[in-house]
């Protein structure tokens, strides 16, 4: 049997509280995402005071699955019949990406100083987990490179819930947007539901595919949805605990930091977050319509947040998720095949100059 580490536990516990707090005073302020950003504020200032918190970090593939669950009940035959028609925006992600990434890369090198290896990893809008191992394997600074992906994730969330609750004026306080209660949903239903987490779980691990633990789920629940086996998303109530545990996570990657390491990281973060926001903007209000898109469904699909996070504002806003979904899945793809590829061609052309 397992000995229990009760020190490590009660840090858990303790961001989980703070989380909790969080997550209720941001519902109680109609604050938007309130039970992701509520935790993510508390437990992000629970760092910089170095308080005695920690992640559940361990729990985090199997919170996603809710995620995932939840992002595939989102593709209808209507929706899905129009993925001919996105193969235009597809395209241009991987423009976005390629310019981003001259614009970003430069930035955290020549502006924040960062060493070549860590600039790129960096600058490159991939997830924070793969920018992190391809960073390190390639001699990086990881704890940098942790620390510019965790800033840009909380730097975007909040950039972007923010904006679309008080200044596009959607509700992301509405938690119908997240499913339905325990209480109506068929015990049918729940069991497919269930199902699609559990299997997909495995499969997305076995596929190997990127973010398997979430994806692997989205792409079952997405076919139980799309054949009729299932008519409803995941119950509100396990949706609310995914979100607070998910936002208690991000907040606490920054513990062990130090408050002027968190503040540079949040600072520097903040310049190259803004300059690819700027970038998104453009081509969101640019080339909406050539993608026969609302200028933001393209924002929250070419926005670089995480895949679950942005996926849960569009779910907020009752965008198309399976657009917006599909966007990121795509990106972080497109990122984790040709960043490294990229990067040794780079690096081999400098030894050649040398």
């Amino acid at each position: 049997m397992a000995r229990v580490d009760w020190p490590v536990l009660r840090r858990v516990l303790l961001a989980l509280a703070l989380g909790l707090a969080g997550g209720l005073l941001f519902e109680w302020l109609r604050a938007p995402l309130p039970w992701m950003l509520g935790p993510m504020v508390f437990n992000t200032l629970a760092a910089v005071l170095r308080l005695p918190v920690r992640g559940p970090v361990l729990l985090r593939p199997y919170v996603v699955v809710v995620i995932g669950v939840m992002l595939g009940a989102g593709f209808t035959p209507e929706l899905f019949s129009q993925v001919g028609a996105w193969a235009v925006s597809l395209a241009f992600l991987a423009v976005y990406l390629v310019v981003s990434g001259l614009i970003v890369v430069p930035y955290y090198r020549h502006v924040a100083g960062f060493d070549k290896v860590t600039a790129y990893f960096s600058g490159m809008p991939g997830g924070l987990n793969e920018m992190v191992v391809l960073g390190r394997d390639a001699g990086g600074d990881d704890g940098r490179i942790a620390l510019a992906h965790a800033a840009r994730i909380v730097i975007v969330v909040s950039l972007v819930a923010v904006w679309f609750r008080l200044i596009a004026g959607y509700d992301l306080g509405d938690r119908s947007q997240f499913g339905k209660s325990f209480a109506v949903i068929p015990w049918l239903d729940l069991g497919v539901l269930a199902g699609c987490g559990v299997l997909g779980f495995f499969l997305g691990r076995l596929l190997r595919l990127p973010a398997p633990t979430l994806i692997g789920p989205m792409i079952l629940s997405a076919i139980a949805h799309l054949t009729g086996l299932s008519q409803n998303p995941p119950p509100s109530e396990i949706v609310t605990v995914a979100q607070l545990f998910l936002g208690t996570i991000i907040g606490c990657r920054f513990v062990g930091a130090g408050a002027g390491a968190i503040g540079r990281a949040l600072l520097v973060s903040l310049g190259g977050t803004l300059i690819m926001l700027t970038i998104t903007v453009l081509f969101a209000v640019v080339l909406h319509g050539a993608f026969g898109q609302p200028t933001e469904q393209v924002l929250l699909a070419y926005s670089p947040g995480g895949l679950a996070e942005m996926s849960l504002v569009a779910l907020a806003m009752d965008a198309e998720v399976a657009y917006v979904a599909i966007h990121h899945v795509i990106r972080i793809t497109l990122v984790v095949l040709f960043a490294p590829v990229v990067f040794r061609m780079m690096r081999n052309r400098s030894d050649d100059a040398e």
